[in-house]
């Protein structure tokens, strides 16, 4: 007969059943019979200073690995820390289980010590949450947790564990397989609407796809290069679908919305068949609502039915897997020889997707002997790195630079707070990232402002001697809201001067990480060189950026794509 072990002891066995790896906490009493598991076991256990840089460090090892990040804190404090990592993974789709400590189950209701409704408080932002009450159901719950944070639109679940019910003797039992009546999702698109929207995009003349992170999430960005490439189909992508076709090919014509390219957001407003895939149709992307793809068909392809025709009437939705989808419509498109009138018909839209690109590139001044442009340290870095690095980004200005100047041919290499916008989000998701792939390129494009939300990760990095490599676009200023004060409030600088920061070089140097300097366009590549080649120690790369520097292009809010406010 197998031996009971208590609720704690038999968590940690189901974690290992499930393929876990790795963990992120940080203890406390409610999860002491855990942590106490935790001593003998072969999990792997990174301890955060803080409970926000544990979920966004899963967060950020999911979206590099595609595996779910798991994450165990305390009760009370613990568990509301947490809140603002669930709610960015939530917002873009990231598959993620954490566990939550509470008090035991006779406490709850009666404001006990370190006692919050986490269940209550997360289930705005949660794919699912449990409070197992009983032992009995522990195990159960543990497996439907991964399993609906990991199937259909991937989305973060939370368990809360009471301690009595961790104390609890137990038998392990996990079960081999979930069977939620209520949860169902469809991966297998209607192939009457597959064919119709093949028979429409063939039937166009001036196509334009538009992929999100859903291509990502779906593992589907092989699927989306053959078709782009078999029907020579222009093509954008969202801030989460960056890299998600490779972003150095020549039908690619970058990131569409507020901040997109020229030549994307001019393709959107004025193609014929707009062909969705994986993509919410986010206010960023669209702009003004009624004047959004106004002369365009809609094809949508969305595993989530509640996505479809949410924000955008579409006109041919297809509910399902990506990748199943996108293999579907692949093998309807016909023959080399059958396919030559219509992409001889898609001529002269591709002369003038051109000439749009030709009239206005991103592009900044650079001055040799000026300010250092942030944009010019991105593209050094893109250089230096050759591409084969994983960026991760705060949010704001270094977020839409890191879009827009380095290019991502692979996916899973662009790590952003997309839905939620997440300041402090970028240097513990480099530090998921990193350990999800010790081996590799991590750099955090940072700005000066987002890096200090969570700074004392810093501790983290150095502990485990990760070589996250942080770039500091440091203006001295909150730059995204400056600049709209800039363009829309007269200038009224109102707080947005960081008139006390830190010596991040004297920073790194007292946490026990490496710090470097640059403060003209000469020092830019040196310093990234030098950054690049340290070894098991973190890096801050503080560069003194040019603090006037603003994002373009940019759609001011309630105007149409094709409204840009250009250089």
């Amino acid at each position: 007969m197998e031996k009971k072990r208590n609720g704690a002891e038999v968590f940690i066995e189901c974690l290992l059943k499930e393929g876990v790896d790795t963990v992120f906490g940080f203890p406390g009493g409610a999860v002491l019979p855990i942590y106490d598991a935790l001593y003998d076991s072969k999990l792997k256990h990174i301890l955060v200073r803080h409970e926000q840089g544990a979920v966004h460090m899963a967060d950020g090892y999911a979206r590099a690995s595609g595996k779910p990040g798991v994450v165990i804190v305390t009760s009370g404090p613990g568990a509301t820390n947490t809140v603002t990592g669930i709610a960015t993974a939530y917002m873009d789709s990231v598959p993620m289980v954490v566990f939550t400590g509470q008090v035991n189950t006779a406490l709850i209701g009666n404001d006990a010590f370190q006692e919050a409704d986490i269940v209550g408080i997360t289930r705005p932002c949660t794919k699912h949450n449990y409070l197992v009450k009983d032992i009995k159901d522990l195990q159960r719950i543990i497996k439907e947790a991964f399993y609906i944070a990991t199937t259909g639109r991937p989305g973060p679940v939370l368990v809360d564990l009471p301690k009595d019910v961790l104390n609890t003797p137990c038998e392990l039992k996990y079960p081999d397989k979930v069977n939620i009546s209520s949860y169902q999702p469809n991966y297998k698109g209607h192939p009457g609407q597959i064919k119709k929207a093949m028979d429409f995009i063939l039937s166009s003349r001036r196509p334009v796809i538009y992929a999100g992170g859903g291509v990502i999430l779906s593992n589907a960005a092989d699927e989306l290069k053959a078709l782009v490439t078999k029907l020579n189909l222009p093509t954008t992508t969202t801030l989460m679908g960056l890299g998600g076709f490779p972003g150095t090919h020549p039908l690619f014509m970058g990131m569409l919305g507020m901040h997109g390219t020229y030549c994307a957001n001019m393709a959107v407003t004025n193609t014929d068949c707009l062909i969705a895939i994986g993509a919410r149709f986010d206010d960023r992307v669209t702009g003004k609502l009624d004047e959004f793809a106004p002369f365009a068909g809609i094809v949508h392809v969305d595993i989530d039915p509640t996505s479809i025709s949410k924000n955008v009437r579409v006109d041919i939705p297809i509910v399902g897997d990506v990748k199943d989808v996108l293999k579907e419509m692949i093998k309807m498109i016909p023959a080399p020889a059958a396919l030559k009138a219509y992409k001889k018909g898609l001529e002269d839209w591709h002369g003038q997707i051109k000439t749009w690109n030709d009239t206005h590139q991103l592009s900044y001044k650079f001055e040799p002997k000026g300010k250092i442009k942030p944009q010019y340290v991105i593209e050094e870095l893109f250089k230096l790195t050759k591409g084969d690095a994983i960026i991760t980004t705060e949010v704001g200005q270094n977020q839409m630079w890191a879009a827009q100047f380095f290019k991502y041919d692979r996916p899973r290499t662009f790590l952003t707070s997309g839905g939620l916008g997440t300041m402090g989000f970028g240097f513990p998701a480099a530090i998921g990232a990193q350990i999800a792939y010790p081996g590799k390129t991590v750099v955090d494009i940072a700005g000066d402002g987002s890096l200090q939300m969570n700074i004392q990760e810093l501790a983290t990095a150095v502990q485990y001697k990760l070589p996250v490599k942080v770039v500091i676009l440091n203006n001295m200023v909150l730059g995204m809201v400056r600049q709209w004060q800039e363009f829309f409030y007269d200038k009224r600088y109102s707080h947005t001067c960081i008139s006390v920061a830190p010596d991040f070089v004297k920073l790194a140097d007292a946490y026990g990480a490496v710090g470097l300097r640059a403060k003209a366009p000469g020092e830019v590549e040196g310093v990234i060189k030098e950054g690049l080649a340290v070894k098991n120690r973190p890096v801050l790369m503080d560069f003194r950026v040019d603090p006037a520097e603003d994002v373009y292009p940019m759609v001011p809010t309630g105007q149409p794509l094709n409204k840009m406010l250009l250089v």
